[in-house]
């Protein structure tokens, strides 16, 4: 028919050595929780994971830390249930946990931080926590926002860190994509192994997220695009200072002996 979209088939990969295949674009599900802005209600949120079903994403990626008492992972489950199970891939993550009314910290425990060679990546915020998201994006960061208190949002950070959006804005232009799109194809480039999983609350997101796998970049693009934005010019942590806290860095890891391991802190990367 004429002026009907085609939609895009997404392919599947092999995460991991485990066999597990999931979608080559996967679905962050923390937003829907308010993570960034307003949290959705299960209804719609559960609409927004039934859309992305539809048009060929299977794997979504939750947490028990993503929203108060489990929500996203309630949120995650009523989706499912109008789902065919079997078919899709589901990520959920643990090992933060809370002592007392505001303090979180890392369990260090093996079970929690055991791995093995050959995983998967599964690369989250993959548009940089929305900042590649437009210029909307950047010119209008609600007060209300939880982004309005993020690091590379704020102050002169902030100032610092369009110039790096005007940058990937231009190639964009010139690959006939959106930002979005651009920052997407770039992560999905780096390797079959590797599987983002953007979130949104909106749809009109979701189908312009899905249209970075047309895309094909040449070792050159590639290059190109991670020039115009060089991580030492990037101002500001790349999450918030709280979450920060709870990374690798200020956990202690037991080594094989089972005695703890006490991490420096290292440069930002």
């Amino acid at each position: 028919m004429e002026g009907e979209k085609t939609q895009i088939q997404i392919p599947k990969v092999k995460l991991g050595n485990q066999g597990l295949q999931v979608s080559r674009l996967g679905f962050g599900c923390a937003g829907l929780s308010g993570s960034y802005n307003a949290p959705l209600s299960h209804e719609a949120g559960s609409l927004v994971i039934e859309d992305a079903f539809n048009k060929g994403v299977t794997f979504f990626d939750t947490s028990d830390a993503y929203g108060k008492n489990h929500d996203n992972e309630i949120m995650v489950g009523k989706a499912l249930k109008r789902l065919p199970r079997e078919k899709v891939q589901l990520a959920s993550k643990f090992g933060v946990v809370t002592r007392g009314a505001t303090t979180n910290t890392i369990c260090g425990k093996p079970e929690y931080v055991r791995r093995e060679l050959g995983i998967g990546i599964v690369a989250y915020s993959p548009i940089g926590s929305g900042f590649f998201g437009g210029k909307a994006v950047i010119e209008n960061v609600p007060a209300d926002s939880f982004l309005a208190k993020h690091p590379r949002f704020t102050g002169s950070n902030l100032d610092n860190n369009k110039v790096l959006y005007e940058r990937v804005a231009d190639l964009a232009v010139k690959h006939g994509c959106t930002p979005p799109q651009l920052a997407l194809s770039w992560v999905l480039h780096q390797g079959e192994d590797v599987v983002p999983i953007p979130g949104t609350t909106k749809i009109k997101n979701l189908d312009n997220n899905i249209g970075s796998l047309k895309l094909k970049f040449t070792e050159e693009d590639l290059k190109k695009i991670m020039e115009a934005v060089p991580i030492d010019e990037v101002a500001g942590i790349r999450t918030y200072e709280h979450i920060h806290l709870l990374s690798w860095k200020f956990a202690n890891t037991p080594s094989v002996d089972g005695n703890l391991i006490a991490h420096q802190e290292v440069d930002e990367v």
